[in-house]
């Protein structure tokens, strides 16, 4: 199965969920009107887009109705995909810089797929003829060292790990080094995600990224922050929280195929101008994959 087909299986309760309440409405109205508006209104709220993203949705499909006078509610279906397909265009997706060696963070709370994530993408990019190395900055949880020396195992590639509770900047300055040593090309580190104390939280990553700014200044460096798509907006609030503590460069969204709360992807971008870069769609290792707007929109319509 190709990944759009993936994508597009994947996807069946998300667009189950948007499209399915979209079409009731397209069908029992014959004309435009206010209450229509509200109708469509309610169906993407509760679809996930959010409140935010829903009128600003419903204020674009108003005005294109208007400039190009459009009566029939059939037609909305096509201007619908074509103001989502706009929302979630984004022309910065890339994590690697080829020129460069890269140094990716990535961040998020327990329990989202922030170390599986990792394996996938040591996985892809050593399928790339890239040279990878792990840092396993999680010390705060044993597990997390474990799992991602598991990790390491599966994709095989190299790990610098510490003992439990050790101080992660320690072991992302061991794994910098590491890295120039050995010429490495990517270096992917897991870190820590105790959200509820905000102010340690941001002190961890204030150090390593001290630690990056002064050993590692010359490499290119992405913060990814790894949200579970079947939370809803509750991922929205997370990525918000996590914005106000580092700057992050780009989201990975997992367990779309499991939830019919994937139009969060929407959300994201919209309000939060943070690009989507991955997407999981599946168990397998080769179920993370680049995100592509356009097959994500093409998917959530496409009923055939």
């Amino acid at each position: 199965m190709g990944f759009f087909n993936k994508l597009k299986d994947g996807l069946t309760k998300t667009r189950n969920n948007i499209m399915g309440n979209v079409e009731n409405i397209l069908s029992s109205f014959t004309k435009i009107d206010d209450e229509f508006y509200e109708e469509l209104e309610e169906a993407l709220i509760c679809a996930d887009l959010g409140v935010n993203t829903t009128l600003k949705i419903i204020e674009d499909l108003k005005q294109k109705v208007k400039i190009n006078k459009i009566s029939d509610t059939t037609d909305i279906k096509q201007l619908l995909k074509d103001e989502l397909k706009n929302m979630v265009y984004s022309s910065d997706r890339s994590v690697i810089d080829e020129n460069k060696k890269n140094i990716i963070l990535v961040i998020g709370v327990n329990g989202v797929g922030k170390t599986t994530s990792i394996g996938k993408l040591a996985n892809q990019f050593k399928n790339d003829n890239k040279k990878v190395l792990l840092a396993a900055a999680d010390t705060f949880r044993a597990a997390a060292i474990d799992q991602l020396k598991v990790w390491s195992d599966r994709a095989n590639v190299d790990i610098i790990y510490h003992q439990e509770k050790a101080d992660p900047a320690a072991v992302i300055y061991d794994a910098v080094q590491a890295c120039k040593a050995r010429k490495t090309d990517v270096l992917l580190c897991d870190t820590a995600g105790r959200l509820h104390n905000k102010k340690n939280l941001m002190e961890e990553l204030r150090k390593i990224s001290n630690i990056i700014d002064r050993d590692f200044h010359d490499a290119h460096k992405e913060v990814l922050l790894v949200l579970d798509s079947t939370t809803g907006q509750n991922a929205v609030l997370q990525a918000k929280l996590f914005k106000e503590v580092t700057d992050i460069t780009g989201i990975i969204l997992t367990k779309l195929d499991g939830t019919a709360k994937g139009g969060v992807v929407i959300s994201i971008i919209n309000e939060l101008d943070i690009p989507v870069k991955y997407i999981g769609v599946g168990e397998g290792i080769d179920d993370l994959q680049p995100f592509n707007p356009e097959d994500f929109i093409d998917a959530l319509f496409d009923n055939e």
